[in-house]
């Protein structure tokens, strides 16, 4: 029988710089939605109700993985009334 026994760090390494940043801001945006949830005392039912959403898209969202569109990141900050993503000078 085969087994893998590559490490994150090796498989980390091996992914392009764009791919390694495209992770990162997807798991920074789920991070702070889910902050933001918690804050707010939202269950991820309370969530989707309150955007018109279903409870599976939201799990989407905090799973770190979902591909956020402006669309969704705008409704986000204005949901939460804060930006979640800001872009510098």
């Amino acid at each position: 029988m085969k087994t893998i026994k590559t490490s994150f760090d090796e498989m980390l390494a091996s992914t392009s710089p764009a791919i390694q940043q495209e992770v990162s801001l997807e798991f920074a945006i789920s991070n702070r939605i889910y902050e933001l949830m918690t804050e707010r005392g939202l269950s991820k039912l309370q969530f989707a109700q309150a955007l018109g959403k279903r409870p599976s898209e939201v799990t989407k969202w905090l799973s770190g993985q979902h591909n956020f569109t402006i669309k969704t990141i705008s409704l986000l900050s204005s949901f939460f009334g804060e930006t979640l993503i800001s872009i510098s000078k």
